[in-house]
């Protein structure tokens, strides 16, 4: 190892510790931006190193640095494009896209790995990169359907999969076999890399098809530490502790979160994965639990009950997202609180399309992040509520959860129903990605409120000023 090698590894030790610390910022809303900004940084670090040592070590063809160079000003304008313009509630198909991207690159790289490397490759060489054409593989194609799904395309979003069970063992099987005889047969490494790819792309996608929507920022987060893991193993690969680091970080951190928020649905992981919520064989006309009449209300109505209760509960969910209404809802939390009224907010923890959704909703709109709170301590807050105000949320607030026998049995859902009084801000009288009825909207203390949440908000809020003059 020479000098210039030494300088390197040491540069990209030190990017590995900007990823760790920007991590560690992203535990909390007030220091995320920070984090942002130091990963950020270290990936700029890692990659203008690699660009100093190509240079000096020299390199054999100026059309591939041209080309390079022209794939990172395209990625970047595309990146920075789409986060500026991308909706909010676009965000979980932007996430599931660049994952689609980070798999499908992992994938690449990992077969350049294996099809130029100089003679035979080594063992750990086959192995890395044969686990990072598989992992990547997978990615690639599984995103894509999820962000299908996620964006409500027809073609994918009702694509079915009989007999699920052994197409998924199927290619599962052919992919496994085709990565050990790239480890056997190195001598033939052309084939059996190609044929490892092709199998992962087909198991990426009868892996995510029958998974139903209810369960998609499960998949995403598996994805993602999908992606992580893949970059992961074209670091050791490779040799290079930047990528080993940053793979690593996506990987550990993603499965981490699938793990949560499984544990949040109350449903084991793997569980999730053989088939979401969405994908029920239990349908709205079997489930008999919800019935009656929706009572409908009016914004002067709602805005009487919120500016003479004690306490009041807001409760986000994706119908907010959709509305881009968290600047109303915090406005007119901040008018309420301004009559002594107290305060907070519900967060489901799979509430919206990505986990953390609402999260980032509200902090965006500056609401105070004490004042964001978790399904498990909230839930025992709702009987003392004078009025739960529930915002385009679906499935995370419907009692059928507590019963057998519907498609979402056993979920933890947020105890709205227990408020003195629920209104609910619903667009339509759809129902949630769970495809059954919401069995909150017919109950006695319920009233609904037919229209866009930003222009319910609106009136609602119109009405808390009149009255508060």
């Amino acid at each position: 190892m020479n000098t210039l090698d030494i300088i390197t590894w040491f540069v990209y030790l030190l990017s590995s510790v900007m990823f760790v610390m920007g991590l560690h910022y992203m535990n909390s809303p007030k220091t995320a931006r920070t984090g942002n900004r130091i990963s950020a940084a270290g990936m700029v670090i890692a990659v203008a190193m690699a660009f100093i040592h190509l240079f000096a070590t020299g390199f054999n063809s100026s059309l591939a640095i041209i080309l390079l160079v022209l794939g990172i000003l395209i990625g970047s304008a595309a990146g920075v494009y789409s986060a500026r313009k991308v909706k909010m509630t676009d965000m979980p198909q932007l996430v599931s896209v660049f994952n689609t991207v980070g798999g499908g690159a992992a994938a690449l790289v990992a077969l350049n790995d294996i099809l130029t490397s100089e003679g035979t490759p080594t063992l750990v060489v086959l192995i890395t990169a044969g686990l990072g054409v598989v992992i990547g593989s997978i990615t690639f194609t599984g995103s894509l359907i999820a962000a299908g799904k996620l964006q409500g395309i027809s073609v994918i979003k009702n694509l079915k999969l009989p007999a699920k069970a052994v197409w998924n063992m199927l290619f599962a099987l052919l992919t496994i076999l085709s990565l050990i005889m790239l480890c056997l047969n190195p001598d033939n490494r052309t084939l059996w890399a190609l044929l490892t790819a092709i199998f992962a792309l087909g198991y990426g996608l009868v892996f995510v098809i029958p998974i139903g929507g209810a369960d998609m920022p499960v998949v995403i987060s598996v994805l993602n530490a999908c992606t992580g893991t893949a970059v992961a193993m074209n670091g050791l690969a490779i040799n290079n502790v930047a990528l080993i680091v940053a793979g690593a970080l996506v990987g550990a951190a993603g499965a981490t979160l699938s793990v949560l928020m499984a544990q949040a649905m109350n449903r084991p992981l793997l569980s999730v994965l053989a088939g979401g919520f969405g994908s029920s064989s239990v349908s709205s006309s079997e489930d008999q639990g919800a019935q009656g009449t929706m009572k409908e209300t009016t914004p002067d109505d709602v805005a009487v009950q919120l500016v003479y209760a004690d306490k009041v509960i807001f409760v986000p969910g994706f119908g907010l997202a959709q509305a881009q209404a968290q600047r109303e809802l915090a406005d007119l939390g901040e008018l309420l609180k301004g009559r002594g009224v107290e305060v907070s907010y519900a967060i489901h923890p799979v509430a919206g399309r990505m986990p953390g959704h609402m999260n980032v909703l509200l902090a965006e709109a500056n609401v105070p992040y004490e004042e964001l709170i978790d399904l498990d301590d909230i839930n025992p807050q709702f009987p003392s509520a004078n009025v739960a105000l529930v915002v385009g949320a679906n499935d995370v607030t419907n009692p059928a959860a507590r019963r057998p026998g519907t498609a979402v049995s056993g979920m933890p859902i947020l105890d709205v129903d227990k408020a003195q009084h629920v209104v609910v801000l619903k667009r339509g009288r759809g129902k949630g990605y769970a495809g059954i009825e919401n069995d909150l909207y017919f109950n006695p203390n319920t009233q609904m409120l037919f229209n866009d949440a930003k222009v319910s908000l609106q009136a609602i809020i119109a009405s808390v000023k009149e009255l508060i003059a």
